[in-house]
């Protein structure tokens, strides 16, 4: 059979684009070689690099953290059984599109990490399904479709700038005040961005889905994770037989009760009686209770515990990467020398995709929401006021380009091919489809509707 032009980008993306620690180093020497040539000494861009190596440890600790405890609590039973009654719901290709989508649009919104944990697996449990009923649906466009209907957590509950300016004391308060979640991820443009956005990923997933399937029974190693009973997810169970003390601990309820009041207390203190908002720990306890509640010992804990942490070997290790790149934007001049470039034509009409691309350049080095609004946020700020137009603007337009190079760089790609037990090069071309819908929309929402 004669291939399309999509097998065709996916083929060449496997075969250009190289994992995520050679992207890194890539991006070092073409930003290394960028800063000697607007005149930073030798030696300041060493130690710009150096800086910025070790300034996320903390963050990557915080990242790590709310990925692996994501991944035990999709883990849990109670979790892959919602999951496989919604995978056997869908009788039709179409159905199989709509249904996963919303899915991973619904999961991605309440929190990221539950999107990047969860959406992978969504995709292998309806693929399944849609195999056993000779549905043709191919198990990587299904992934790539996914990941971005997943691109709504953007603007979802668990957004990092958006909370991070929501909140009193952040490092642009001078400049901004306070801008409230009515007037970002609320506000009506970015409303109709992620409905819009949504319905045209399922409309181009389902009108661009291989005629030639690569089943799911293709990826034998994808396949297992589908053919688990939720009994079997996790084996800490398996032992609760054993007689001796220690076991019994292990897989009694009854120990993990202290934690549950612990961590039930800190949130409560937390949220009711500090009056504080959501930010990355108050995200982290809520992830670390609810593993313990779902999984109900400390076997099963462990148990999925120790596969998830298998499958998130790459945060620990490309946040550095990233973070020493990051260092030569953010501690040299080359970051405001980018950002300046677009200054002499940016106007009200071109100011929100000129910082798109901006931004999407900038976040292929820094895979962070959170971190980009750090280093780009005052530039974004400065330049909304010289064009006219608002700083909740300048970070919705921020965001576009944010996950834009979230979409198009290969960190994330790996992440969530690890997840499900493949190469990540195989999908990745058509995630690039997504992208650019993503794009498209995002850019056109931020530049003529009210934000």
């Amino acid at each position: 059979m004669r291939k399309s032009w999509l097998d065709g980008l996916a083929r060449v993306m496997e075969r250009l684009v190289p994992d995520a620690i050679t992207t890194a180093i890539l991006l070092l020497v073409i930003l290394f070689g960028l800063s000697l040539l607007i005149g930073t000494p030798l030696a300041d861009t060493f130690d710009a690099y150096y800086r910025g190596l070790w300034s996320l440890l903390s963050f990557t600790m915080q990242m790590t953290l709310i990925l692996v405890l994501s991944l035990v609590v999709a883990a849990s039973p109670f979790f892959k059984r919602i999951v496989i009654a919604a995978s056997r719901l869908p009788q039709t290709t179409l159905q199989v599109v709509v249904g996963a989508s919303l899915c991973a649009a619904c999961i991605a919104y309440l929190n990221w990490g539950l999107g990047i944990a969860l959406v992978p697996m969504i995709a292998v449990h309806f693929a399944r399904q849609a195999e056993l009923k000779g549905l043709p649906v191919d198990f990587l466009f299904l992934q790539a479709i996914l990941a971005g209907a997943g691109s709504v957590w953007q603007f979802g509950l668990s957004a990092s700038a958006p909370l991070l300016v929501a909140t009193p004391g952040h490092f642009l308060e001078a400049e901004t005040g306070i801008m409230r979640l009515a007037t970002t991820i609320w506000a009506p443009a970015t409303l109709v961005h992620v409905g819009v956005f949504l319905v045209a990923t399922m409309v181009v997933g389902y009108l661009l889905m291989p005629k030639r399937p690569r089943l799911l029974s293709e990826f034998p190693a994808s396949e297992e994770l589908a053919t688990r009973s939720p009994a079997d997810e996790t084996t800490g169970g398996a032992s609760s037989q054993a007689s001796s003390l220690a076991r019994r601990l292990e897989t009694s309820p009854l120990v993990l009760v202290p934690l549950w009041i612990a961590l039930g207390s800190w949130l409560y203190l937390h949220f009711f009686v500090k009056d504080l908002s959501l930010d990355i720990n108050a995200v982290i306890t809520c992830l670390m209770l609810a593993s313990f509640v779902l999984h109900g010992n400390v076997a099963r804990f462990t148990a999925a515990l120790q596969t998830a942490i298998s499958a998130c070997w790459p945060i620990v290790v490309m946040y550095h990467l990233y973070a020493g790149v990051a260092g030569l934007i953010q501690y040299t001049p080359l970051g405001v020398t980018l950002a300046d470039a677009i200054t002499p034509i940016s106007t009200e009409s071109t100011f929100p995709l000129l910082t798109a691309i901006i931004s999407t350049v900038v976040a292929v080095f820094i895979p962070t929401s959170g971190g980009q609004w750090v280093i780009q946020g005052f530039i974004t700020v400065r330049a909304a006021e010289v064009v006219g137009v608002t700083a909740q603007r300048g970070l919705l337009a921020l965001s576009i380009g944010d996950h834009m190079g979230n979409l198009i760089s290969p960190f994330w790609a790996v992440v969530g091919a690890n997840i499900v037990k493949i190469d990540f090069r195989l999908l990745f071309g058509y995630r690039l489809i997504f992208a650019a819908l993503w794009f498209v929309v995002g850019v056109l929402a931020f530049t003529f509707l009210p934000a």
